[in-house]
């Protein structure tokens, strides 16, 4: 970093409270804020903005999602595996929004101490990896459905009969209190299976990588990638379904019903008076359980809606797949090629290998590495997407419960809540049904609403990407590889963008040379303006994204790295990608024509169509 001027961030310390956000720390628990307490500690630290899990200020009950990480991951990697060089990511929140430090470990004999823990253990689930998975699955499933039968109701006037001619000591308001708890139980649940092989398979990978890079001095992350592309996973299943009900729905006569760019509801009405079309309704219904509780975003928060929450995102993506079946287009991923490119690389590489025991070492890292590659992307459908949003509808129930009792103005102000103030708010409430007498209901309602105050004011705030002191150098592999957040990384954001010469450089993710207007987009509710042979622009992409593919000639992201979602779908779609830009949604502006090179990771501005 000779090259890089010597001034540090802002300090953590030194960010000022947006006006009208004044309070804003009682929305989160005390520890998770920074504090004079560890002034010390954290001002030495670098800090990054996680704007690819939490782009928006996090409502308060949402925080428990980022504490699960906090604590999880975190002592996976220091109590469980023991990695020798890493001792996981601090979260902190800053006016709202969720901030990121990774801790790493550079002394040789403390890294040779963990090693002797580390090795046989991760030793373990490396030679019994697919058993375990096996195994995962069926915790993970087992997990989802102890969630549908927890169940959330406003409390009776009086009790059920039941109660007295059943000898049942325990009454609703019991029953509401301990159903938060399950709640909460389960959700950490699942986290602890989220983060149980996580770590391992990303590190399978690393090592993967940090050999070739050594045997192959120069090779791009995206050739090391592509070694492990073309393994079929769960998350492009959901987009395998849409294909597989628009082929279904030309073949039923309904292209009039499907193609209408209608409303959902409107489509729905329209095919159900059609001939056949209750085979198609039929085949919806199939296709909604597992594969539409899919998340618009990351899923990690309550915003996050998924497909069988709000249609409107899978049947916008049904109308294009219509259309294109009747245009004579093809509508399926490219994967046999993606396959052929994978094993065409791959034996390019291991014939530059010189030894019997390179090639076998090669070999065996290849093997774990496309071993372990399908539960790095599974599990996100597992949990982020399957469980987290009916997690989120069942907080929901609870909030209708507060509503119904008129705690509450809508069961959505639930998440205005701390999870730990839940607790008391129940309590109140329960209390109160109890004794018959005046609860303190209005405290909640005062609170909500400075609350709702706080988060406007915290919306218009606009975080900087990072905080603290400038790294020597970013090595720890999930800032790198996931985050896309590199030393030049760093350095565009020291600059506020760099130049205005018209080109953008990020990491390159999948290769390619596309050119084509931009559409710039922010959220999922704007895919349906995506038009086909457009370059899609935005800040990240989330997996239910993925259909949105078909119709576009190239992506670009604000941040991300080579493993981040918009790489890996543009691989396997064959599309070129670059991630990581820092600004490209604050640079770029729908109709601008671009050219994205995916391989030496530039987006150029080629000519202004915007009528600016």
């Amino acid at each position: 970093m000779s090259d890089r001027a010597p001034a540090n961030f802002q300090s953590p310390f030194e960010v000022e409270t947006p006006e009208g956000a004044e309070g804003w720390q009682r929305l989160y628990p005390y520890y998770a804020c920074f504090s004079e307490d560890r002034r010390a500690f954290e001002d030495e630290k670098f800090w990054f903005h996680d704007s690819m899990h939490y782009p928006e200020p996090m409502y308060p009950f949402d925080l428990l999602m980022p504490e699960n990480t906090w604590l999880i991951l975190n002592q996976n990697t220091t109590k469980v595996f023991v990695v020798p060089t890493a001792l996981g990511l601090d979260h902190r929140v800053v006016n709202g929004y969720v901030y990121v430090s990774p801790t790493m470990i550079t002394d040789p004999d403390e890294i040779a101490r963990r090693a002797a823990y580390f090795n046989p253990r991760a030793g373990h689930y490396f030679e019994n990896w697919d058993e375990i998975y096996e195994n995962w699955v069926a915790k993970a499933n087992d997990c989802r459905q102890r969630l549908t039968r927890i169940t959330f109701e406003p409390l009776p006037d009086v009790e059920p009969d039941e109660v007295v001619t059943q000898a049942r000591e325990l009454t609703s308001g019991f029953h509401l209190a301990r159903s938060y708890n399950e709640l909460l139980e389960n959700v950490q649940e699942m986290a602890y299976l989220h983060f149980e092989m996580l770590g391992l398979g990303y590190g399978a990978y690393m090592t993967f990588r940090e050999l070739c890079q050594r045997a192959f001095p120069g090779i791009s992350d995206q050739n090391v990638a592509k070694m492990v592309a073309g393994i079929d996973i769960l998350m492009f299943r959901p987009d395998d379904e849409l294909r597989k009900l628009a082929r279904l729905g030309v073949e039923l006569g309904l292209v009039d019903q499907l193609a209408r760019g209608d409303t959902p509801e409107a489509v729905l009405s329209a095919v159900a008076q059609a001939p056949r079309g209750d085979e198609w309704i039929a085949a919806l219904e199939t296709a909604k359980e597992p594969w539409f509780w899919f998340s618009t975003g990351a899923g990690l928060t309550h915003g996050d809606r998924a497909w069988i929450d709000d249609l409107r995102t899978p049947f916008g993506a049904l109308k294009t797949y219509v259309e294109k079946l009747v245009r004579g287009d093809e509508i399926d991923r490219p994967l046999e090629g993606v396959q052929a490119e994978r094993d065409r690389i791959t034996s390019e590489y291991r014939a530059l290998l010189g030894s019997d025991d390179d090639r076998a070492a090669f070999d065996g890292l290849v093997a774990l590495a496309r071993t372990v590659y399908p539960f790095v992307e599974n599990h996100n459908f597992y949990a982020e997407h399957q469980h987290y949003s009916l997690f989120w509808n069942k907080v929901r129930e609870l909030g209708a419960v507060f509503a119904a009792h008129g705690f509450l103005d809508d069961k959505e102000d639930v998440f205005l809540l701390q999870r730990h103030e839940v607790h008391p708010a129940l309590a109140d409430l329960i209390t109160g049904w109890a004794t018959e007498t005046p609860d303190r209901r209005a405290y909640w309602q005062r609170e909500v609403a400075d609350r709702k105050r706080i988060m406007e004011a915290l919306r218009r705030w606009s975080p900087p990407p990072a905080l603290g002191k400038v790294p020597d150098s970013i090595t720890e592999p999930f800032t790198v590889m996931l985050w896309g957040i590199t030393e030049e990384t760093v350095d565009r954001w020291r600059n506020a963008g760099g130049d205005d010469s018209g080109v953008l450089q990020g990491i390159g993710a999948a290769p390619g040379v596309a050119e084509g207007p931009a559409r710039v987009i922010f959220s999922a509710a704007e895919l349906e303006d995506v038009e086909d042979g457009e370059i899609l622009v935005c800040p990240i992409t989330a997996p239910s994204w993925a259909p949105v593919f078909s119709r576009i000639k190239a992506a670009v992201s604000d941040i991300g790295g080579i493993m981040a979602h918009a790489a890996i779908v543009s691989r396997e779609y064959g599309l070129p990608a670059v991630v990581g830009t820092g600004f490209g949604t604050k640079r770029i502006r729908t109709g601008q024509r671009l050219r994205v090179d995916g391989a030496a990771g530039t987006v150029e501005i080629l000519e202004d169509d915007t009528g600016a």
